[in-house]
């Protein structure tokens, strides 16, 4: 017989708001597998548990290489825990390939639910929760940031990212050049921990407020796009661009003004322009 491979979610803040099945859990694995084996002896001892488990390192450096010798313990009969620093493993944390590897040798695996900062940002932070997609980290370099946004910018379902501190100052800027300046968002910013805060506003007024500098994790959630309250065709975009561009108004205006009127992005309506022109 197999182990079973456990994915435990750890607590994003408090340890307080560990489970009684977690205390447990990592007091009965005989391996656990963890992003940084500092943090779990912290997590452990704020918990009361002794570790009795071979304890390894598991994180983004090592996870391709770790993998294997973790599936090799999976068929030697011993169970595995893999923990991340904060909450559920293989959500922009290590763990998917570990988990893929075991589905591939057949070994069972199981979670061990708990907290969430995807979901507890998108509850706190007012916006709708019917329907939602998690985007990860966006990408650092800007041109390859800009055309992620660019693809998401009509994206009708609140969007949920993670962020730097580092980071969040252009990368709010670069949403509400790509989304709009109004549109909703919030930033969560060191969920459940004392120093928590959730600021919401605009796009535009949270990349002025990030600007200054912000500490802590960050999460952030920004609202859907809205439905279209003019001309949603795009070749009915393209001829009211063409019109403009007739009467003497630069294309890149002419794109700006069609977008606002319409309700529309502004990458559609350059898309748009561009198929027209084809």
């Amino acid at each position: 017989m197999t182990g079973t491979l456990l994915l435990a979610a750890a607590p994003i803040g408090r340890a307080e708001d560990a489970s009684a099945r977690l205390r447990e859990a990592l007091g009965d694995a005989p391996v656990i597998a963890a992003e940084d084996t500092r943090r779990l002896r912290r997590l452990a001892g704020d918990l009361g548990v002794e570790l009795s488990a071979r304890v390894v390192s598991y994180n983004d450096l090592n996870e391709r290489a770790r993998a294997a010798g973790l599936v090799e313990e999976l068929l030697a009969g011993r169970d595995v825990l893999v923990i991340t620093d904060a909450g559920m493993p293989g959500v922009s944390d290590p763990g998917y390939r570990l988990v893929r590897a075991a589905v591939a040798e057949g070994v069972p695996v199981s979670v061990l639910p708990g907290p969430s900062a995807v979901t507890t940002a998108l509850v706190v932070s007012g916006l709708p929760t019917d329907r939602f997609c998690f985007e990860g980290f966006p990408p650092r370099k800007p041109g390859e940031r800009a055309r992620r946004f660019g693809a998401l910018a009509g994206e009708p379902r609140t969007m949920v990212f993670f962020e730097s501190p580092r980071r969040l100052g252009v990368t709010l800027a670069a949403m509400a050049d790509a989304f709009g300046a109004g549109r909703p968002a919030a930033v969560c910013r060191e969920l459940t921990k004392t120093y928590e805060e959730v600021r919401r506003g605009t796009l535009g007024e949270l990349a002025a407020w990030a600007a200054g500098g912000v500490l802590g994790e960050i999460t952030v959630v920004v609202g859907g796009a809205p439905e279209p309250a003019g001309l949603s065709d795009p070749a009915d975009l393209a001829a009211a661009v063409a019109a403009r561009e007739e009467a003497g108004t630069p294309r890149k205006q002419a794109i700006t003004e069609v977008a606002k009127e319409n309700g529309a992005p502004k990458r559609v309506v350059y898309d748009a322009v561009v198929r027209a022109r084809k």
